[in-house]
């Protein structure tokens, strides 16, 4: 296996500059959860403690962000929906479909993490590479929330960017075990954006919606199928469409332990999708926004070990590359 991605992309202007990586964090996230919720509320907290005990990240380099101007999340959701939420009214239906319980302290999670993902979209444009702590809510529509996933992050950060930079063109790369059926669904009309998402084909969601480009796996697929799949249809599509900055919602759920993710990838196998494709795009100077996405891996521990490790490959892969 190849060990780049063969791609064509040229002289797309990036300064990875002074040493840092801005990532965008807040207390915020720190949403306790009903004892036995599947959702590890705690990753959050745990791979960033990781990230700075094992030096890793500096204090500095972890911004802490306030909640998102609600006019913001008015571009992509109904208003009455964002009502729903702020004001905690979701019927039972619409709480299962959710898969959170909606309480005070929901509506301020959500609009904090849109905020993070934001303001990595901004940082990734200016430095090269920017990270959200978080985020990669790929499951939220316009009228409703689902798969956890509150207010779409990535779609709302999209569209304050093209408020500023109308013509930018934006590459949403989903590697999350599950598709971002959300995401798909409020930018699939936008040519601008490129939607791609590679996911087990036979799984949640079970109605998919149309990315521009969908590249479904056999469900428990192996490593080395997964990777080959990933890194030939990735290439075609970078070089295709040669963005101005990928949103890069990097996923913990591939591996072999996760409760939902039905794939069978190793740690080694998730290092050498994290080592292929953050190498792609700052070599190829390609701002990239780091986004979590999914992981509910059996040990809770191991999860947050995952994003600590994307966010880990970031980091060293932009201090080798910076000055190319």
């Amino acid at each position: 296996m190849a060990a780049h991605l063969p791609l064509g992309i040229l002289g797309i202007s990036l300064l990875l500059g002074c040493g840092t990586m801005r990532c965008f964090y807040s207390q915020e996230l720190e949403l306790d959860l009903p004892s036995g919720h599947p959702f590890p509320m705690e990753k959050f907290r745990v791979s960033k403690d990781m990230l700075l005990d094992g030096g890793i990240l500096r204090p500095e380099e972890i911004i802490e962000v306030r909640a998102a101007d609600v006019h913001l999340i008015q571009r992509v959701h109904e208003s009455g929906y964002i009502r729903k939420i702020e004001s905690g009214l979701l019927d039972r239906k619409e709480q299962i479909l959710l898969g959170l319980p909606v309480t005070a302290k929901l509506y301020q999670r959500s609009v904090t993490e849109v905020e993070a993902t934001r303001l990595a979209c901004h940082a990734a444009l200016a430095e090269g590479v920017g990270v959200c702590l978080a985020g990669g809510t790929h499951h939220a529509f316009r009228g409703h929330g689902e798969g956890y996933s509150v207010f779409n992050d990535v779609a709302i950060a999209i569209r304050d960017l093209q408020d500023k930079q109308p013509n930018i063109k934006i590459m949403v790369v989903d590697t999350a075990a599950r598709q971002g059926n959300g995401t798909a669904a409020l930018l699939g009309d936008d040519p601008r954006v490129f939607t791609y998402s590679i996911h087990v084909g036979r799984s949640f969601p079970s109605q998919k919606i149309i990315s521009t480009l969908d590249i479904e796996t056999v469900r428990y697929v192996e490593g080395e199928m997964y990777l080959k799949q990933l890194f030939v249809s990735l290439a075609g599509a970078l070089d295709t469409f040669g963005p101005d900055l990928v949103i890069w919602i990097s996923g913990a759920d591939n591996h072999r332990n996760d409760q939902f993710g039905q794939m069978q990838l190793s740690l080694k196998d998730i290092q050498r999708r994290d080592e292929v494709l953050l190498g792609a795009f700052i070599k190829n100077r390609i701002p990239v926004a780091v986004l979590y996405g999914g992981g509910y891996n059996r040990q809770a521990e191991f999860t947050a070990k995952l994003h600590r490790n994307t966010i880990a490959t970031a980091k060293r892969l932009a201090a080798e590359y910076r000055g190319l």
